[in-house]
């Protein structure tokens, strides 16, 4: 409910996003078909790579390897991870609502669809909400997966956290691109401008390029310039399903014209016929910031009187807040979070209508509205950080068969010792601890001199990868 607050979103939208990390650690450490798995698509992007996105309903996997999709082993599969998911968090999945089906997919190749039920916390009555799962086989994997942290920003994420097989960033932005080209869906359009909109990333163009013609050339299309989307007789459709695809999954629905309007400029990066211009950061004024300090790389509950969540996720979409501050409302362009070095933590904006650049401390805010009124940054947009993301040094294979294999230890995989150390810093004595969760709730402990401290929370202040 805590989030739900902090979102904007119904409490049943959040409870899906908590079910879903905990079917991902499932399949995860199943030794059956966690080194076969490979994660891609919206939800991906949402549980491993970006804090503010779109929420999402469905899994989607390709399975490398030479293995089959047979309908009795998947269901036997889900049958284990139910058990395994029950023992570990109490969310049930009950073993007679487990459904996959196999079929001939348009390509002449084979696919599953499946659907799992689940009892989540909220103990709904009646039907029960499920999940949808795709698997293809016949997909083509250009470029090494990776192992992922899943942000499962929820009290009983495990001390060494979740982890799944995933596409590589440049993948998963290729693969969004080529989607966007053969089927033109709302999510996708809104997932291709999205990826590109984060300049922390900087993400490598040519090999992106490069990975989306090889895909491209799998499916026999060719590969898409701005001319493929304006004549395509789906243009229309793609505008009039932008609200019903994409409301439910947001606290607030950006138009589609602003991101239509952006696509021209992701193409024109994408061939290399421009440039990609990175905004110089909002002045900061006189104050003395902490520069060690970073807001969090993912979505939290920050425990403040106005959700901050929905403020970052105005400036990943590039839309301006009603905020109500010292008793009156002004329209500002949020750009930034920072911390000074007496512990106060400052939303950085401008005035929408001026440009006049403004700070405002956090914990005096009272009240924040997403408007519908988007805005062209001024500067960079430095709400929203996603953390280092590695490039695949080499181009593996552009076949169906690519494999790769997860470095587990066991058949749970639960002494890994992979993924981000997050370095939490006391709010009261500043002493720092490295760990594995990124949560900020501290334990008992002594500050530096060796004294008890009363400190109970912290702030993260830094990643190590």
């Amino acid at each position: 409910m805590e989030f739900s607050r902090e979102f904007g979103l119904a409490a049943n939208v959040v409870e899906k996003d908590y079910v879903l990390g905990w079917v991902l650690a499932g399949i995860f450490n199943h030794p059956a078909i966690s080194s076969q798995w490979v994660f891609k698509g919206g939800t991906c992007l949402k549980k491993c790579y970006f804090e503010t996105y779109r929420f999402s309903e469905d899994l989607d996997f390709t399975i490398s390897g030479s293995g089959g999709l047979e309908r009795e082993t998947l269901v036997a599969c889900f049958k284990d991870i139910s058990l395994w998911v029950y023992d570990e968090s109490g969310i049930e999945i009950p073993k007679d609502l487990i459904r996959f089906e196999v079929y001939e997919n348009n390509r002449g190749g084979v696919s599953a669809q499946g659907r799992i039920a689940y009892q989540g916390p909220m103990q709904k009555r009646g039907d029960l909400p499920r999940i949808k799962l795709d698997l293809t086989i016949d997909e083509i994997l250009v470029l090494d997966p990776v192992v992922r942290e899943v942000h499962h920003p929820y009290s009983d994420r495990p001390e060494e956290g979740i982890k799944i097989g995933s596409y590589c960033f440049e993948e998963v932005f290729a693969e969004k691109i080529r989607a966007l080209a053969e089927r033109q869906r709302p999510r996708d359009l809104y997932d291709v401008v999205h990826l590109y909109r984060h300049d922390d990333l900087n993400p490598n163009q040519l090999l992106i390029l490069s990975t989306l013609g090889k895909k491209c050339e799998f499916k026999g299309i060719e590969v898409p310039s701005m001319i493929t989307f304006t004549s395509s007789p789906e243009r229309e459709e793609l505008e009039a399903e932008w609200k019903n695809m994409l409301a439910h999954q947001l606290p607030a629905l950006p138009s589609f014209e602003q991101f239509w309007a952006a696509l021209p400029e992701v193409m024109d990066w994408l061939h290399g016929t421009k440039v990609k211009v990175v905004n110089a950061s909002i002045p900061m004024g006189r104050q003395q910031m902490d520069e060690t300090w970073r807001p969090f790389p993912m979505a939290q509950a920050w425990h403040t009187q106005v959700p901050m969540e929905k403020i970052r996720f105005a400036a990943a979409n590039r839309i301006c807040v009603n905020l109500r501050y010292q008793d009156s409302t002004r329209l500002i362009e949020p750009y930034s979070l920072r911390r000074t070095m007496d512990g106060n933590i400052l939303l950085i904006a401008s005035k929408h209508e001026t440009g006049e650049t403004r700070s405002y401390r956090v914990n005096r805010i009272q009240g924040a509205e997403i408007s519908n009124i988007p805005y062209v940054p001024r500067y960079a947009v430095e709400l929203t950080p996603s953390g280092p993301v590695s490039v695949p040094k080499q181009n593996v294979s552009a076949s169906r068969s690519s494999s790769f294999s997860l470095p587990t230890s066991s058949s749970t995989g639960r002494s890994l010792n992979i993924g981000p150390t997050y370095v939490i810093e006391c709010s009261y004595c500043g002493k720092k601890f490295n760990r594995k969760k990124s949560g900020t709730h501290l334990n008992v402990h002594k500050d530096k001199n060796g004294y008890p401290c009363s400190g109970r929370t912290g702030i993260l202040v830094d990643t190590k990868y």
